[in-house]
Protein backbone atom coordinates (compact mmCIF):
# COMPACT_ATOMS: atom_id res chain seq x y z
CA UNK A 1 0.00 0.00 0.00
CA UNK A 2 1.56 3.34 -1.04
CA UNK A 3 1.76 6.31 1.28
CA UNK A 4 -1.03 8.31 -0.39
CA UNK A 5 -3.46 5.38 -0.19
CA UNK A 6 -2.53 4.72 3.43
CA UNK A 7 -3.21 8.34 4.37
CA UNK A 8 -6.57 8.22 2.61
CA UNK A 9 -7.59 5.09 4.53
CA UNK A 10 -6.54 6.68 7.84
CA UNK A 11 -8.46 9.87 7.05
CA UNK A 12 -11.62 7.92 6.25
CA UNK A 13 -11.27 5.91 9.44
CA UNK A 14 -10.88 9.06 11.57
CA UNK A 15 -13.84 10.72 9.85
CA UNK A 16 -15.94 7.66 10.51
CA UNK A 17 -14.91 7.63 14.18
CA UNK A 18 -15.84 11.28 14.60
CA UNK A 19 -19.14 10.96 12.77
CA UNK A 20 -22.17 12.06 14.82
CA UNK A 21 -24.08 9.01 13.56
CA UNK A 22 -21.81 6.78 15.64
CA UNK A 23 -21.79 8.99 18.73
CA UNK A 24 -25.40 10.18 18.65
CA UNK A 25 -27.24 10.18 21.94
CA UNK A 26 -30.43 8.14 21.71
CA UNK A 27 -33.47 7.98 23.98
CA UNK A 28 -36.10 5.31 24.59
CA UNK A 29 -39.49 5.92 22.98
CA UNK A 30 -41.14 6.76 26.29
CA UNK A 31 -38.85 9.78 26.79
CA UNK A 32 -40.35 11.94 24.10
CA UNK A 33 -42.46 15.03 23.39
CA UNK A 34 -45.55 15.55 25.61
CA UNK A 35 -44.29 13.12 28.26
CA UNK A 36 -45.34 13.36 31.91
CA UNK A 37 -42.70 12.99 34.61
CA UNK A 38 -43.65 11.73 38.06
CA UNK A 39 -43.62 14.52 40.62
CA UNK A 40 -41.98 14.47 44.03
CA UNK A 41 -39.48 11.69 43.27
CA UNK A 42 -36.12 11.30 41.59
CA UNK A 43 -37.06 10.62 37.97
CA UNK A 44 -34.54 8.67 35.85
CA UNK A 45 -33.68 9.78 32.31
CA UNK A 46 -31.69 7.23 30.35
CA UNK A 47 -30.55 6.24 26.90
CA UNK A 48 -27.58 5.27 24.78
CA UNK A 49 -24.47 6.95 23.39
CA UNK A 50 -20.92 6.08 22.48
CA UNK A 51 -18.92 4.39 25.24
CA UNK A 52 -17.57 6.95 27.72
CA UNK A 53 -19.47 9.78 26.00
CA UNK A 54 -20.40 12.63 28.35
CA UNK A 55 -24.13 13.37 28.45
CA UNK A 56 -25.79 16.42 30.03
CA UNK A 57 -29.47 16.45 31.02
CA UNK A 58 -31.23 19.77 31.71
CA UNK A 59 -34.75 20.63 32.86
CA UNK A 60 -36.31 23.25 35.11
CA UNK A 61 -33.04 24.74 36.28
CA UNK A 62 -31.38 21.37 36.83
CA UNK A 63 -28.25 20.32 34.95
CA UNK A 64 -26.91 16.82 35.47
CA UNK A 65 -23.78 15.40 33.86
CA UNK A 66 -23.26 11.69 33.41
CA UNK A 67 -21.19 9.39 31.20
CA UNK A 68 -22.08 6.38 29.10
CA UNK A 69 -20.64 3.08 30.21
CA UNK A 70 -18.61 0.66 28.13
CA UNK A 71 -21.89 -0.72 26.76
CA UNK A 72 -23.05 2.75 25.71
CA UNK A 73 -25.80 2.99 28.31
CA UNK A 74 -26.20 6.08 30.45
CA UNK A 75 -28.61 7.32 33.12
CA UNK A 76 -29.23 10.59 34.95
CA UNK A 77 -31.57 10.86 37.94
CA UNK A 78 -33.40 14.16 38.13
CA UNK A 79 -34.04 15.76 41.50
CA UNK A 80 -37.72 15.78 42.48
CA UNK A 81 -39.84 18.19 40.45
CA UNK A 82 -43.09 19.87 41.44
CA UNK A 83 -46.26 19.32 39.42
CA UNK A 84 -46.64 21.72 36.52
CA UNK A 85 -44.98 22.66 33.27
CA UNK A 86 -44.61 22.70 30.41
CA UNK A 87 -40.86 22.24 30.45
CA UNK A 88 -38.25 21.52 27.82
CA UNK A 89 -36.01 18.55 28.59
CA UNK A 90 -32.62 18.87 26.90
CA UNK A 91 -30.19 15.98 26.50
CA UNK A 92 -26.82 16.81 25.03
CA UNK A 93 -23.76 14.81 24.01
CA UNK A 94 -22.16 14.89 20.60
CA UNK A 95 -25.65 15.79 19.42
CA UNK A 96 -28.46 17.58 21.27
CA UNK A 97 -32.08 16.47 21.73
CA UNK A 98 -34.96 18.66 22.89
CA UNK A 99 -38.03 17.00 24.38
CA UNK A 100 -40.83 19.56 24.24
CA UNK A 101 -44.00 20.11 26.24
CA UNK A 102 -42.96 18.04 29.26
CA UNK A 103 -45.37 18.09 32.19
CA UNK A 104 -44.82 16.95 35.77
CA UNK A 105 -47.63 15.21 37.63
CA UNK A 106 -48.94 11.75 38.45
CA UNK A 107 -47.88 8.78 36.31
CA UNK A 108 -49.60 5.39 36.33
CA UNK A 109 -48.89 2.18 34.43
CA UNK A 110 -51.91 0.19 33.18
CA UNK A 111 -51.39 -3.38 31.97
CA UNK A 112 -53.22 -6.63 31.27
CA UNK A 113 -55.25 -8.10 28.45
CA UNK A 114 -58.26 -7.04 26.36
CA UNK A 115 -60.30 -5.34 29.08
CA UNK A 116 -57.36 -3.04 29.80
CA UNK A 117 -56.68 -2.60 26.09
CA UNK A 118 -60.38 -1.94 25.30
CA UNK A 119 -60.65 1.64 24.06
CA UNK A 120 -62.97 4.49 24.94
CA UNK A 121 -64.76 4.20 21.60
CA UNK A 122 -66.11 0.82 22.74
CA UNK A 123 -67.73 1.89 26.03
CA UNK A 124 -71.24 2.92 26.97
CA UNK A 125 -71.98 6.51 25.86
CA UNK A 126 -68.74 6.55 23.90
CA UNK A 127 -69.66 9.54 21.71
CA UNK A 128 -70.51 11.68 24.71
CA UNK A 129 -67.35 10.66 26.58
CA UNK A 130 -65.12 11.36 23.58
CA UNK A 131 -66.72 14.74 22.87
CA UNK A 132 -66.07 15.80 26.47
CA UNK A 133 -62.46 14.60 26.52
CA UNK A 134 -60.77 17.99 26.13
CA UNK A 135 -58.12 17.34 28.79
CA UNK A 136 -54.70 18.35 27.43
CA UNK A 137 -53.02 17.77 30.79
CA UNK A 138 -53.92 14.08 30.58
CA UNK A 139 -51.45 12.24 28.34
CA UNK A 140 -51.32 8.60 27.28
CA UNK A 141 -48.41 6.49 26.04
CA UNK A 142 -49.61 3.21 24.50
CA UNK A 143 -46.96 0.55 24.00
CA UNK A 144 -47.15 -1.39 20.76
CA UNK A 145 -47.47 -5.16 21.14
CA UNK A 146 -44.03 -6.77 21.35
CA UNK A 147 -43.32 -10.35 22.41
CA UNK A 148 -39.59 -11.08 22.78
CA UNK A 149 -37.56 -14.05 24.11
CA UNK A 150 -35.20 -11.74 26.00
CA UNK A 151 -35.66 -8.34 27.71
CA UNK A 152 -35.95 -5.63 25.06
CA UNK A 153 -34.19 -2.30 25.51
CA UNK A 154 -36.92 -0.25 23.86
CA UNK A 155 -40.50 -0.37 22.63
CA UNK A 156 -42.66 1.54 20.14
CA UNK A 157 -45.14 4.26 21.06
CA UNK A 158 -45.53 7.97 21.63
CA UNK A 159 -47.32 10.29 24.02
CA UNK A 160 -50.72 11.66 23.00
CA UNK A 161 -52.56 14.60 24.53
CA UNK A 162 -56.15 13.83 25.49
CA UNK A 163 -58.63 15.49 23.15
CA UNK A 164 -61.84 14.54 21.33
CA UNK A 165 -59.61 13.60 18.41
CA UNK A 166 -57.45 11.15 20.39
CA UNK A 167 -59.44 9.91 23.39
CA UNK A 168 -61.34 7.26 21.44
CA UNK A 169 -58.13 5.24 21.02
CA UNK A 170 -57.14 5.34 24.71
CA UNK A 171 -57.50 2.44 27.11
CA UNK A 172 -60.92 3.08 28.64
CA UNK A 173 -60.08 1.72 32.10
CA UNK A 174 -56.86 3.72 32.31
CA UNK A 175 -58.47 6.87 30.90
CA UNK A 176 -61.45 6.92 33.26
CA UNK A 177 -59.10 6.27 36.17
CA UNK A 178 -56.77 9.05 35.07
CA UNK A 179 -59.65 11.45 34.46
CA UNK A 180 -60.81 11.05 38.07
CA UNK A 181 -57.29 11.54 39.42
CA UNK A 182 -56.86 14.66 37.28
CA UNK A 183 -60.20 16.11 38.40
CA UNK A 184 -59.55 15.50 42.07
CA UNK A 185 -55.86 16.45 42.30
CA UNK A 186 -55.85 19.09 39.55
CA UNK A 187 -52.39 18.07 38.36
CA UNK A 188 -51.17 16.60 35.05
CA UNK A 189 -51.66 12.85 34.67
CA UNK A 190 -49.61 10.49 32.53
CA UNK A 191 -50.94 7.04 31.68
CA UNK A 192 -48.63 4.36 30.30
CA UNK A 193 -50.69 1.54 28.78
CA UNK A 194 -49.03 -1.78 28.04
CA UNK A 195 -51.75 -4.35 27.31
CA UNK A 196 -52.51 -7.04 24.73
CA UNK A 197 -55.85 -8.76 24.22
CA UNK A 198 -56.16 -12.50 24.74
CA UNK A 199 -52.93 -12.87 26.71
CA UNK A 200 -52.43 -14.84 29.93
CA UNK A 201 -50.61 -13.60 33.00
CA UNK A 202 -47.94 -16.20 32.16
CA UNK A 203 -46.68 -13.90 29.40
CA UNK A 204 -46.39 -10.92 31.75
CA UNK A 205 -44.17 -12.54 34.40
CA UNK A 206 -40.51 -13.43 34.05
CA UNK A 207 -40.27 -17.05 32.87
CA UNK A 208 -37.41 -18.05 35.18
CA UNK A 209 -39.29 -16.83 38.24
CA UNK A 210 -42.40 -18.78 37.29
CA UNK A 211 -40.45 -21.98 36.71
CA UNK A 212 -38.52 -21.55 39.97
CA UNK A 213 -41.67 -21.24 42.09
CA UNK A 214 -42.52 -24.61 43.72
CA UNK A 215 -46.25 -23.80 43.70
CA UNK A 216 -46.13 -23.54 39.90
CA UNK A 217 -44.71 -27.02 39.27
CA UNK A 218 -48.07 -28.49 38.26
CA UNK A 219 -48.74 -25.57 35.92
CA UNK A 220 -45.96 -26.56 33.54
CA UNK A 221 -46.83 -30.24 33.20
CA UNK A 222 -49.98 -29.73 31.08
CA UNK A 223 -48.16 -26.99 29.17
CA UNK A 224 -45.41 -29.46 28.24
CA UNK A 225 -47.93 -32.17 27.32
CA UNK A 226 -49.80 -29.74 25.09
CA UNK A 227 -46.58 -28.77 23.32
CA UNK A 228 -45.67 -32.42 22.81
CA UNK A 229 -48.97 -33.27 21.14
CA UNK A 230 -49.10 -30.16 18.93
CA UNK A 231 -48.89 -30.78 15.19
CA UNK A 232 -47.56 -27.58 13.57
CA UNK A 233 -47.72 -29.01 10.04
CA UNK A 234 -51.39 -29.93 10.36
CA UNK A 235 -52.23 -26.60 12.01
CA UNK A 236 -50.48 -24.75 9.17
CA UNK A 237 -52.30 -26.77 6.51
CA UNK A 238 -55.65 -26.19 8.23
CA UNK A 239 -54.91 -22.47 8.41
CA UNK A 240 -54.05 -22.25 4.72
CA UNK A 241 -57.28 -24.05 3.83
CA UNK A 242 -59.26 -21.74 6.10
CA UNK A 243 -57.62 -18.72 4.45
CA UNK A 244 -58.60 -19.90 0.97
CA UNK A 245 -62.16 -20.43 2.11
CA UNK A 246 -62.15 -17.00 3.78
CA UNK A 247 -60.93 -15.27 0.63
CA UNK A 248 -63.75 -16.85 -1.35
CA UNK A 249 -66.28 -15.81 1.31
CA UNK A 250 -64.93 -12.25 1.30
CA UNK A 251 -65.30 -12.04 -2.48
CA UNK A 252 -68.85 -13.37 -2.26
CA UNK A 253 -69.77 -11.02 0.62
CA UNK A 254 -68.49 -7.96 -1.24
CA UNK A 255 -70.40 -8.96 -4.37
CA UNK A 256 -73.57 -9.35 -2.32
CA UNK A 257 -72.80 -6.14 -0.36
CA UNK A 258 -72.80 -8.03 2.93
CA UNK A 259 -70.43 -7.75 5.95
CA UNK A 260 -67.01 -9.27 5.34
CA UNK A 261 -66.38 -12.37 7.54
CA UNK A 262 -63.64 -12.31 10.15
CA UNK A 263 -60.19 -13.37 8.98
CA UNK A 264 -59.00 -16.74 10.39
CA UNK A 265 -56.33 -16.54 13.08
CA UNK A 266 -52.89 -17.91 12.33
CA UNK A 267 -52.41 -20.70 14.92
CA UNK A 268 -48.67 -20.13 15.17
CA UNK A 269 -49.23 -16.45 15.97
CA UNK A 270 -51.95 -17.28 18.49
CA UNK A 271 -49.73 -19.87 20.13
CA UNK A 272 -46.79 -17.47 20.31
CA UNK A 273 -48.95 -14.75 21.86
CA UNK A 274 -50.70 -16.93 24.42
CA UNK A 275 -48.06 -19.49 25.32
CA UNK A 276 -44.82 -17.55 25.33
CA UNK A 277 -43.81 -17.46 28.98
CA UNK A 278 -42.54 -14.01 29.88
CA UNK A 279 -42.57 -12.76 26.28
CA UNK A 280 -44.70 -9.68 26.93
CA UNK A 281 -42.85 -8.98 30.17
CA UNK A 282 -39.64 -8.91 28.12
CA UNK A 283 -41.05 -6.89 25.25
CA UNK A 284 -43.51 -4.49 26.90
CA UNK A 285 -42.59 -4.09 30.58
CA UNK A 286 -38.80 -4.21 30.72
CA UNK A 287 -38.40 -1.35 28.16
CA UNK A 288 -40.38 0.88 30.55
CA UNK A 289 -38.05 0.28 33.49
CA UNK A 290 -36.94 2.52 35.27
CA UNK A 291 -39.42 5.25 34.17
CA UNK A 292 -40.73 6.79 37.40
CA UNK A 293 -44.36 5.90 38.13
CA UNK A 294 -46.68 6.49 41.07
CA UNK A 295 -48.26 3.06 40.78
CA UNK A 296 -49.68 0.33 38.56
CA UNK A 297 -53.11 -0.98 37.54
CA UNK A 298 -53.82 -4.50 36.30
CA UNK A 299 -56.91 -5.80 34.46
CA UNK A 300 -56.43 -9.38 33.30
CA UNK A 301 -57.42 -12.93 34.16
CA UNK A 302 -59.91 -14.01 31.51
CA UNK A 303 -57.22 -15.95 29.62
CA UNK A 304 -56.31 -17.75 32.85
CA UNK A 305 -59.88 -18.77 33.68
CA UNK A 306 -59.56 -22.09 31.84
CA UNK A 307 -59.62 -24.91 34.43
CA UNK A 308 -55.99 -25.94 33.90
CA UNK A 309 -54.70 -22.46 34.69
CA UNK A 310 -57.14 -20.89 37.16
CA UNK A 311 -55.78 -22.52 40.37
CA UNK A 312 -52.34 -21.02 39.75
CA UNK A 313 -53.45 -17.40 39.54
CA UNK A 314 -53.08 -17.06 43.32
CA UNK A 315 -49.35 -17.65 42.83
CA UNK A 316 -48.79 -15.77 39.59
CA UNK A 317 -50.38 -12.44 40.50
CA UNK A 318 -48.32 -11.88 43.69
CA UNK A 319 -45.24 -12.98 41.76
CA UNK A 320 -45.98 -10.36 39.10
CA UNK A 321 -46.54 -7.58 41.64
CA UNK A 322 -43.43 -8.43 43.65
CA UNK A 323 -41.17 -8.80 40.62
CA UNK A 324 -42.33 -5.60 38.90
CA UNK A 325 -41.69 -3.69 42.11
CA UNK A 326 -38.21 -5.17 42.34
CA UNK A 327 -37.45 -4.22 38.73
CA UNK A 328 -38.38 -0.61 39.51
CA UNK A 329 -36.67 -0.82 42.91
CA UNK A 330 -39.79 0.68 44.49
CA UNK A 331 -42.73 -0.72 46.45
CA UNK A 332 -45.18 1.33 44.40
CA UNK A 333 -48.95 1.01 44.96
CA UNK A 334 -50.55 -1.70 42.84
CA UNK A 335 -54.25 -2.38 42.23
CA UNK A 336 -56.20 -4.70 39.99
CA UNK A 337 -59.73 -5.26 38.73
CA UNK A 338 -61.34 -8.41 40.06
CA UNK A 339 -63.04 -10.19 37.18
CA UNK A 340 -66.70 -9.25 36.68
CA UNK A 341 -69.64 -11.59 36.28
CA UNK A 342 -69.77 -13.51 33.01
CA UNK A 343 -71.83 -16.57 32.11
CA UNK A 344 -69.19 -18.42 30.11
CA UNK A 345 -69.11 -22.22 30.12
CA UNK A 346 -65.74 -23.92 30.41
CA UNK A 347 -64.39 -21.20 32.69
CA UNK A 348 -63.34 -21.09 36.31
CA UNK A 349 -63.65 -17.39 37.03
CA UNK A 350 -64.15 -18.15 40.72
CA UNK A 351 -60.58 -19.30 41.37
CA UNK A 352 -59.12 -16.38 39.42
CA UNK A 353 -61.19 -13.97 41.55
CA UNK A 354 -60.08 -15.84 44.66
CA UNK A 355 -56.44 -15.51 43.60
CA UNK A 356 -56.96 -11.76 43.27
CA UNK A 357 -58.58 -11.57 46.71
CA UNK A 358 -55.71 -13.51 48.30
CA UNK A 359 -53.11 -11.21 46.72
CA UNK A 360 -54.41 -8.33 48.85
CA UNK A 361 -52.12 -9.72 51.53
CA UNK A 362 -49.29 -7.83 49.83
CA UNK A 363 -48.70 -4.29 51.16
CA UNK A 364 -49.91 -1.25 49.25
CA UNK A 365 -52.33 -3.21 47.09
CA UNK A 366 -56.00 -2.72 46.22
CA UNK A 367 -58.78 -4.32 44.23
CA UNK A 368 -61.80 -2.97 42.41
CA UNK A 369 -64.62 -5.50 42.85
CA UNK A 370 -66.78 -5.56 39.71
CA UNK A 371 -69.02 -8.59 40.28
CA UNK A 372 -72.07 -6.35 39.75
CA UNK A 373 -71.15 -4.52 36.53
CA UNK A 374 -70.24 -7.29 34.11
CA UNK A 375 -72.38 -8.54 31.25
CA UNK A 376 -73.50 -12.17 31.25
CA UNK A 377 -72.95 -12.60 27.51
CA UNK A 378 -70.09 -10.15 26.94
CA UNK A 379 -66.62 -10.78 28.31
CA UNK A 380 -65.79 -7.14 27.48
CA UNK A 381 -68.38 -5.23 29.54
CA UNK A 382 -68.89 -1.65 28.39
CA UNK A 383 -69.20 0.13 31.73
CA UNK A 384 -65.53 0.99 32.03
CA UNK A 385 -66.41 4.36 33.59
CA UNK A 386 -67.32 2.62 36.85
CA UNK A 387 -64.27 0.38 36.68
CA UNK A 388 -62.02 3.42 36.41
CA UNK A 389 -63.92 5.21 39.16
CA UNK A 390 -63.55 2.32 41.59
CA UNK A 391 -59.84 2.10 40.94
CA UNK A 392 -59.58 5.85 41.46
CA UNK A 393 -61.37 5.58 44.83
CA UNK A 394 -58.60 3.24 45.99
CA UNK A 395 -55.87 5.56 44.70
CA UNK A 396 -57.41 8.71 46.11
CA UNK A 397 -57.89 7.17 49.55
CA UNK A 398 -54.85 4.89 49.87
CA UNK A 399 -52.27 6.76 47.82
CA UNK A 400 -53.37 10.39 47.99
CA UNK A 401 -54.74 10.52 51.52
CA UNK A 402 -58.47 11.13 50.99
CA UNK A 403 -59.51 9.51 54.27
CA UNK A 404 -63.16 10.49 53.74
CA UNK A 405 -63.56 8.05 50.83
CA UNK A 406 -64.54 4.39 51.02
CA UNK A 407 -62.56 2.60 48.35
CA UNK A 408 -63.55 -1.04 48.65
CA UNK A 409 -66.59 -3.22 48.86
CA UNK A 410 -66.92 -5.56 51.88
CA UNK A 411 -64.05 -8.06 52.19
CA UNK A 412 -64.32 -11.21 54.29
CA UNK A 413 -62.00 -11.23 57.32
CA UNK A 414 -63.07 -14.43 59.06
CA UNK A 415 -65.96 -16.58 60.23
CA UNK A 416 -67.11 -18.55 63.25
CA UNK A 417 -69.66 -21.30 63.81
CA UNK A 418 -72.20 -20.90 66.61
CA UNK A 419 -74.53 -23.81 66.84
CA UNK A 420 -76.46 -24.03 63.60
CA UNK A 421 -75.31 -20.62 62.36
CA UNK A 422 -72.20 -19.23 60.74
CA UNK A 423 -71.19 -15.62 61.44
CA UNK A 424 -69.09 -14.10 58.66
CA UNK A 425 -67.11 -10.94 59.46
CA UNK A 426 -66.21 -8.20 56.96
CA UNK A 427 -63.97 -5.17 56.64
CA UNK A 428 -65.14 -2.11 54.68
CA UNK A 429 -68.52 -2.94 56.16
CA UNK A 430 -69.97 0.42 57.25
CA UNK A 431 -73.63 0.38 56.27
CA UNK A 432 -73.56 -3.31 55.31
CA UNK A 433 -76.82 -4.21 53.55
CA UNK A 434 -78.52 -5.87 50.62
CA UNK A 435 -78.65 -3.70 47.53
CA UNK A 436 -82.32 -4.53 47.19
CA UNK A 437 -84.62 -7.10 48.78
CA UNK A 438 -83.20 -9.84 50.97
CA UNK A 439 -79.59 -10.99 50.88
CA UNK A 440 -78.82 -13.49 48.12
CA UNK A 441 -75.70 -15.24 46.92
CA UNK A 442 -74.71 -17.11 50.09
CA UNK A 443 -74.36 -20.88 50.30
CA UNK A 444 -73.73 -23.06 53.34
CA UNK A 445 -72.56 -26.65 53.76
CA UNK A 446 -71.98 -29.24 56.47
CA UNK A 447 -69.31 -31.91 56.70
CA UNK A 448 -70.95 -33.76 53.81
CA UNK A 449 -69.86 -30.88 51.53
CA UNK A 450 -73.34 -30.60 50.05
CA UNK A 451 -74.16 -26.97 49.36
CA UNK A 452 -77.49 -25.28 49.74
CA UNK A 453 -78.74 -21.69 49.64
CA UNK A 454 -78.36 -19.97 52.97
CA UNK A 455 -80.71 -17.69 54.82
CA UNK A 456 -78.73 -14.52 55.51
CA UNK A 457 -79.18 -11.41 57.65
CA UNK A 458 -76.92 -8.47 58.43
CA UNK A 459 -75.72 -7.88 61.98
CA UNK A 460 -73.51 -4.78 62.13
CA UNK A 461 -70.35 -5.61 60.18
CA UNK A 462 -71.22 -9.29 59.95
CA UNK A 463 -73.65 -11.55 58.11
CA UNK A 464 -75.32 -14.42 59.98
CA UNK A 465 -76.11 -17.50 57.90
CA UNK A 466 -78.09 -20.67 58.41
CA UNK A 467 -79.32 -23.56 56.29
CA UNK A 468 -82.77 -25.09 56.58
CA UNK A 469 -81.50 -28.67 56.86
CA UNK A 470 -77.98 -28.09 58.16
CA UNK A 471 -77.58 -28.39 61.92
CA UNK A 472 -73.78 -28.42 61.93
CA UNK A 473 -72.53 -26.01 59.27
CA UNK A 474 -68.79 -25.87 58.54
CA UNK A 475 -68.31 -23.73 55.42
CA UNK A 476 -69.71 -20.76 53.53
CA UNK A 477 -69.44 -19.44 49.99
CA UNK A 478 -70.58 -16.15 48.50
CA UNK A 479 -71.07 -15.34 44.82
CA UNK A 480 -69.20 -18.53 43.95
CA UNK A 481 -70.36 -18.79 40.36
CA UNK A 482 -69.20 -17.36 37.04
CA UNK A 483 -72.30 -15.15 36.85
CA UNK A 484 -73.75 -15.10 40.36
CA UNK A 485 -76.89 -13.50 41.74
CA UNK A 486 -75.50 -11.54 44.70
CA UNK A 487 -76.30 -8.22 46.35
CA UNK A 488 -74.23 -7.53 49.48
CA UNK A 489 -72.94 -3.93 49.47
CA UNK A 490 -71.76 -1.27 51.91
CA UNK A 491 -72.94 2.30 52.46
CA UNK A 492 -70.80 3.47 49.52
CA UNK A 493 -72.73 1.13 47.23
CA UNK A 494 -69.64 -0.99 46.55
CA UNK A 495 -70.19 -4.75 46.20
CA UNK A 496 -68.71 -7.46 48.38
CA UNK A 497 -66.01 -9.65 46.89
CA UNK A 498 -66.84 -13.29 46.15
CA UNK A 499 -65.20 -15.67 48.63
CA UNK A 500 -65.26 -19.13 50.18
CA UNK A 501 -64.19 -20.33 53.62
CA UNK A 502 -63.41 -23.92 52.52
CA UNK A 503 -60.56 -25.42 50.54
CA UNK A 504 -62.47 -28.40 49.20
CA UNK A 505 -61.78 -29.83 45.79
CA UNK A 506 -63.82 -27.97 43.22
CA UNK A 507 -65.89 -29.70 40.52
CA UNK A 508 -64.78 -29.29 36.94
CA UNK A 509 -66.51 -26.41 35.15
CA UNK A 510 -69.14 -27.22 32.54
CA UNK A 511 -67.45 -27.98 29.23
CA UNK A 512 -68.06 -25.38 26.53
CA UNK A 513 -69.79 -26.23 23.28
CA UNK A 514 -67.08 -24.22 21.47
CA UNK A 515 -63.44 -23.45 22.32
CA UNK A 516 -63.08 -20.90 25.12
CA UNK A 517 -61.92 -17.51 23.84
CA UNK A 518 -60.15 -15.04 26.14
Amino acid sequence: MNTRLLLLVLALALASFASPSIAEVRLPAIISDHMVLQNGVSAPIWGWASPDEKVTVRIGGQSIETKAGADGKWRADLAALASGGPHILTIGGTNQIEIKDVLVGEVWLGSGQSNMAMTVKGVTDAEREIAAADLPQVRVFTTASQNTPKPAEDCSGHWKLCSPETAGTFSATAFFFGREIHRELKVPVGLIVSAVGGTPIDSWVDEKLQRALPDMKGFFQPQSADAATADPAKASADYEAAMEKWKANVKRARADKKPVPRRPQNPSEVRAKKSNLGGLFNGMIMPLVPYAIRGALWYQGEANSVPAKAPYYQHQLPLLVTDWRQRWDAEFPFAWVQLPNFAGNGRDLQQVREGMLKTLRLPKTGMAVTIDIGEAKNIHPKNKQEVGRRLSLWALQSVYGRADLEFSGPLVTGHEVRGGEVIVHFSHAAGLKAKEGGLVGFQIAGEDQIWQSASARVDGSSVILSGASITKPVAVRYAWENDPACNLINAAGLPASPFRTDDWKLPAPVEPSQPVKP
